[in-house]
């Protein structure tokens, strides 16, 4: 069995390894590690969780240990798709580097440029950054990418589907021609494909698993349903989510809940923690320091449940997360796997949920078809607890309750004076005065004639105004 002793590493970076605990690589490392020492271009396929990032970060830290990074010119660029992502890669580089003199400047978003230029005016040996922010920098004239001797493109899959593809372009025209590129996916789209065509220099393909495939210790299950209505899609979806977690006892000790969107990321949440849950949001609206406050608690087991948008499904080592729930089908088969990634890594046992409904079914069609295989069908563990209504709509009920006996009280009171006003309800008593000629249009009826035992003096039923030949032919009879 190969050993990172056996892959010609220095011997501060084997050291660092041995610190951090490890004997033995992975495949996609033991695969990358022998040609990236060679300087040789790099396209590494494989699946999420299989220590890509280390791949590329321990014979880089080989490599720049020799040289010296100059004013605003890095020797290395490492760009990444995520804010989450770049700074996971951050703490990859000073958990192996703690033992190299090397220098690194992390540019996300969410952070002062004025921090940022700092690092960069002192020199820095890596340079990690989301595309945007790195172009932000050059476009200021605070940056110089001609001193890149190494690059790396991080997640290129997922870069396709943030739309970063033409930035990733520019940067690569921007970078000299002579650098050595290390190019890593998780997929191999055809867009994927034109830039490796393009941009890498017969590189060393290293591909460790079929392609969006799904690792074998996840047990996967879906709970497939309709809505009682259409308008409790939301509510109901949330109690069956609920019943999941439950199901599953004190085992669902740390869980990822993807959301499509993030509007609904908020809603999921909130509902969670109304309901006793300890959970809390992500997604790429947040603040920067809150996003980072957030997976810091939950990677130190202070948060339990972490709702989250397809901005967390990439990247994100986290390596005890006990169970994935996709609240929602991925609209793009491909997420699927990289959602449901963030459980059963390094060899662990996951379970991966999803709840679909009828709408969401030709999703669920194409994530089986990708996968090869039918996921396994979970009965409905909230039709037991909860046949008639979600725990949300029961306690939407009270409200609703009150209005509706308001509007009936409203209702009973219109009833009783459209009756009372009636002219059939009325006792076929001849009027007693000729005061019904007058025109009452804006006074009050007066029931005091009622109190005496009279008949009320105005016409009811007739309209506002009394037309003057109806007044006569009343006269008419009781003369007669």
């Amino acid at each position: 069995m190969t050993k990172f002793s056996d892959l010609n590493l220095s011997p501060k970076v084997l050291k660092a390894i041995e610190e951090a605990g490890y004997e033995t690589p992975t495949p996609i490392q033991a695969g990358a590690i022998p040609h990236a020492l060679e300087g040789k271009d790099v396209l590494g396929i494989a699946q999420t969780g299989t220590g890509k990032t280390a791949s590329f970060t321990l014979p880089m830290i080989t490599k720049l240990a020799r040289g010296r990074a100059r004013a605003r010119m890095p020797r290395s660029l490492v760009l990444c798709p995520t804010r989450e992502l770049a700074a996971q890669v951050a703490e990859n580089f000073d958990t192996y580097s703690k033992h190299v003199k090397l220098t690194k400047a992390l540019l996300i978003g969410g952070v002062s440029f004025k921090e940022q230029d700092m690092l960069i005016d002192k020199g820095v040996d890596v340079l990690i950054a989301t595309p945007g922010r790195l172009l932000d920098h050059f476009e200021r004239g605070k940056l110089l990418l001609t001193g890149i001797e190494i690059m790396v493109v991080d997640e290129a899959d997922r870069m396709l589907d943030m739309g970063f593809i033409p930035d990733i372009e520019r940067i690569f025209g921007l970078v000299p021609f002579t650098r050595q590129t290390l190019f890593f996916s998780a997929t191999m789209a055809p867009e994927i494909e034109r830039i490796t065509n393009t941009f890498l220099s017969a590189p060393a393909r290293i591909e460790v698993a079929r392609q969006a495939s799904a690792s074998e210790t996840i047990t996967q299950g879906a709970v497939v349903f309709k809505p009682s209505r259409r308008d409790r899609e939301g509510s109901e979806k949330r109690a069956v989510l609920r019943a999941l977690i439950d199901s599953e006892g004190e085992g669902c000790d740390r869980a990822i809940v993807f959301c499509n969107r993030k509007v609904d990321v908020d809603i999921v949440a909130k509902s969670l923690k109304q309901h006793g849950y300890n959970a809390a949001p992500i997604h790429g609206d947040l603040d920067q320091s809150q996003r980072t406050k957030t997976l810091d608690s939950f990677r130190e087991s202070e948060l339990k449940i972490l709702v989250a948008s397809d901005v967390a499904a990439r990247g994100l080592d986290i390596p005890a997360v006990s169970h994935v729930f996709n609240f929602d089908v991925p609209s793009h088969a491909e997420d699927y796997i990289h959602r449901i990634g963030r459980t059963g890594r390094a060899g662990r046992s996951g379970k991966a949920y999803t709840i679909c409904v009828p709408r969401d079914e030709k999703y669920f069609d194409a994530v089986e078809k990708l996968l090869q295989k039918e996921i396994p069908r979970l009965d409905n563990p909230a039709a037991i607890s909860a046949p008639s209504a979600s725990e949300d709509e029961v306690e939407k009920k009270p409200t609703r309750t009150r209005s509706s006996s308001r509007r009936s009280d409203k209702s009973e009171k219109s009833d009783k004076t459209e009756k009372a006003d009636k002219p059939e309800a009325r006792k076929p008593d001849a009027p007693k005065s000729d005061t019904r000629k007058s025109d009452s249009r804006n006074e009050p009826r007066r029931d005091s004639n009622r109190d005496r035992g009279g008949r009320d003096s105005n016409v009811v039923g007739m309209g506002d105004h009394l037309p003057d030949f109806i007044a006569l032919s009343f006269e008419q009879r009781r003369a007669g």
